[in-house]
């Protein structure tokens, strides 16, 4: 897909999304992620191809009109706002920076889900109009993230140092799959990599569900996780009891 830096291509919309960020959020998905995610939920988002393409101007226009739902704030403390997620969305940061510049002047809440990367300039300019990141530390083993997950551990970290450094709430999100990331080490090595950040504000375990498999079935994609059991309610109690949370 060509990406005007005015422009962004958005695969789907949420209009209230109540677990996506503070308060009620209007979720943007956008098209297009670099990552390989077993378990990812989303995998009609992957391509960098479709999507539709929306102007920052039209795009914060669709996102006014539910501000009556989720309030009016630029800050912490709102009841809500806009959650952009993907796919990526740092792959089309350049126009997802004018898109929360708008949302600012607006006066709507910005709120980023993201696996993060390493911060460029692209990067620093989106989260400085950026209020809450939602971060997805893949593993807590660098190894393991770059050849099953295709990500970088030291670029997640660079860049949840850049958030603290533009000022971001940010949130710590986790998948949590039996056999995969459900060990007690690995865990407690999660509560370390947080506490090294005294922006993290939560940290949220979400047990692996799925959900997804007939998604898979239509794009006619193997779901790599078909034989993995789903995550019970029962470990993810024990695992934040063991972070404290």
């Amino acid at each position: 897909m060509s990406i005007s830096p005015s422009s962004l291509f958005v695969h789907s919309f949420q209009s209230l999304g109540a677990v996506d960020g503070p308060g009620l959020r209007y979720v943007i998905f956008l098209q297009g992620c670099p990552y390989r995610c077993p378990y990812c939920h989303n995998p009609d988002t992957k391509p960098f191809v479709g999507g539709t393409e929306y102007s920052v101007t039209a795009l914060c226009d669709r996102v006014e009109r539910y501000k009556t739902y989720f309030g009016e704030s630029g800050c912490h403390t709102t009841r809500g706002g806009v959650t952009v997620s993907g796919g990526e969305p740092l792959m089309q940061r350049a126009a997802l920076a004018e898109f929360f510049a708008e949302c600012h002047r607006r006066g709507i809440s910005t709120c980023l889900d993201t696996a993060g990367m390493e911060p460029d300039d692209g990067v620093r300019a989106v989260l400085a109009h950026t209020d809450t990141v939602l971060c997805d530390i893949k593993h807590t083993d660098a190894e393991f993230c770059r050849t099953v997950f295709g990500t970088s551990l030291s670029a997640t970290r660079s860049f949840l140092s850049a958030c603290g450094d533009a000022g971001c709430e940010v949130w710590v999100r986790h998948v949590v799959v039996p056999g995969m990331t459900d060990g007690e080490e690995h865990i407690r090595a999660l509560g370390v990599i947080a506490a090294d950040y005294k922006h993290v504000k939560k940290i949220e375990l979400l047990p692996f569900k799925k959900l997804c498999v007939e998604k898979y079935q239509k794009l006619g994609v193997p779901f790599a996780l078909a034989e993995t059991e789903e995550c019970p309610k029962e470990t993810i109690e024990r695992l934040r009891a063991i972070l404290g949370i």
